[in-house]
């Protein structure tokens, strides 16, 4: 009976989902014969220029650039003099790699020409490059995919890479390198293990149900499988939103009554003159909108028109918008003036937007508030806390920065909370493709625990393996691997 309970298991690990292996990935690439050749270091002068290829042709495109001599020594640098092969006139003194497939990033025979950055010398390069025989230059992504389609990236990893092109903080970064480690894609390994355990237990009943040595418990062993995994993808999924926050970034909005200090803030923040400043109440009148590093994580700053009533049609409107980006805010930096509290507009302002929001519960996906009392300068040196009675707040003077390290850290500790801290816990859902096939996995879970029929259970659980082997391996659709690869720069 064992005997046969071993050969589901094996029976069950041959399904759809390998989402760690280093195997190819079944996906064909497109002119995948052909060897490719692009420029892989930026655009523009600088000091070294880093060109590449990839393809069975590459031994043979570095031979005729480098000709009469033979392949550098596999992965180690060696000086040499690329000529055109037509003409042979010198192009560049240069330093070449050669990697032989299947030990390079793509899986094929690579070569790398470290020349000169400077306009000309790059394209001669890539012209010489473009007469060999079998050369043509790449596409956006190209190299990736040829290293996903050869089983050296899983997606979840070629996904991780292209955030880490892409990042522009310092959360970014260490949340993309994660992910290209492959920590999403073992966490899901995990998880397949555990329906692959799980299925087999279920087939195991489905053959030997009448077999008096079935060892009893099989099924009860299988939902506690599925327990353990239910209660393991609720978690992730609680958290989806704050990985898509760290990817995009989080909607942080300044708002406050009018002439508080919001568009001095919005600029102080920013670094630069994003907002007209004017002691005039109301300079504000539409919303102000820039991207902008706070304290090491992605936001887009929102500065608003000061909320007040009673004024003039297009003030009004300005208002309006500004109570709107209030709701879809994942941050709300609510700026009074500190030597103005007692004021009927700071008051509303108290009232209707800061008690609210400071009275709830925080958590990783509920709106949260930071109240900042502006203008400090104002106030007399050494004096009391002119505010014992507000929620918890901050003091700041725009004019002086005074203030501003503080902020800075509760800022850092506020988009902690709503982004997730990459550097600790479990990797983050940093795409919406995650979310839907995690959730997907969990819906098919529930679908398992209400069959009635022990068959419609093992299938439940084969379309459970499915969705993370489309979140690991893209399940072969070809439109999504389109998708993702075109975000990636020629050359890459």
């Amino acid at each position: 009976m064992w005997r046969g309970l071993l050969t589901l298991v094996a029976r069950a690990a041959r399904g759809p989902l390998r989402p760690c292996t280093r195997q190819g990935s079944g996906t064909p690439v497109p002119g995948s014969g052909a060897t490719i050749f692009a420029l892989s270091s930026g655009q523009g002068r600088c000091g070294i220029a880093v060109i590449r290829t990839s393809g069975p042709a590459s031994g043979h495109a570095l031979r005729t650039l480098t000709a009469p001599r033979d392949l550098p020594q596999a992965r180690r640098a060696c000086l040499r003099l690329l000529s055109d092969p037509r003409s042979g006139e010198p192009l560049d003194r240069a330093l070449v790699l050669w990697f032989p497939g299947p030990q390079s990033f793509t899986g094929e025979d690579c070569a790398e020409f470290h020349v000169h950055g400077g306009p000309a010398v790059v394209s001669g390069v890539l012209q010489a490059l473009g007469r060999v025989p079998g050369l043509r230059p790449a596409e956006a992504g190209e190299f990736t995919r040829r290293a996903f389609a050869h089983g050296k990236l899983s997606l979840t990893e070629v996904e991780g890479l292209a955030d880490l092109i892409h990042a522009e903080t310092e959360a970014q970064r260490r949340q993309a390198l994660r992910q290209l480690d492959g920590e999403l894609g073992h966490l899901c390994q995990g998880w397949a293990d555990t329906l692959t355990k799980a299925l087999a237990h279920v087939e195991a009943y489905i053959d030997f149900g009448e077999d008096d040595n079935l060892e009893e418990g099989v099924l009860e062993r299988a939902d506690s499988q599925v327990r353990e995994l239910e209660v393991a993808l609720g978690a992730h999924l609680r958290d989806a939103r704050r990985g898509q926050r760290l990817r995009s970034g989080a909607h942080v909005v300044v708002a406050g009554p009018p002439n508080a200090g919001k568009s001095s803030l919005v600029n102080l923040l920013s670094r630069k003159p994003v907002s007209i400043v004017s002691p005039e109440p109301g300079t504000t009148r539409d919303v102000l909108e820039t991207p902008v590093d706070l304290a090491g994580f992605p936001a887009l700053l929102s500065d608003t028109a000061g909320l007040r009533e009673g004024m003039g049609p297009v003030e009004q409107e300005g208002v309006r918008r500004a109570r709107e980006r209030l709701e879809q805010a994942d941050l709300i930096l609510a700026v009074l003036d500190a030597s103005d509290l007692a004021s009927p507009s700071s008051c509303n302002f108290l009232d209707m937007v800061v008690n609210p929001v400071a009275g709830r519960s925080p958590d990783g996906n509920s709106q949260r508030l930071l109240l900042v009392l502006n203008k400090s300068d104002l106030l007399p040196p050494g004096g009391p806390d002119p505010s014992p009675d507000l929620p918890p707040h901050l003091l700041l003077s725009c004019l002086t920065g005074e203030g501003l390290v503080d902020l800075l850290e509760a800022l850092r500790k506020e988009l902690a909370a709503v982004c997730g801290d990459p550097s600790t816990g479990p990797p983050l859902l940093t795409r919406a493709r995650h979310q839907h096939h995690l959730q997907g996995c969990l819906d098919a879970l529930g679908h398992y625990k209400q069959a009635k029929d022990v068959s419609l259970a093992a299938e439940a659980l084969r379309v459970a393996r499915g969705h993370l082997a489309h979140l690991t391996s893209g399940g072969g659709t070809e439109e999504i691997l389109d998708i993702i690869f075109r975000d990636f720069c020629v050359g890459k």
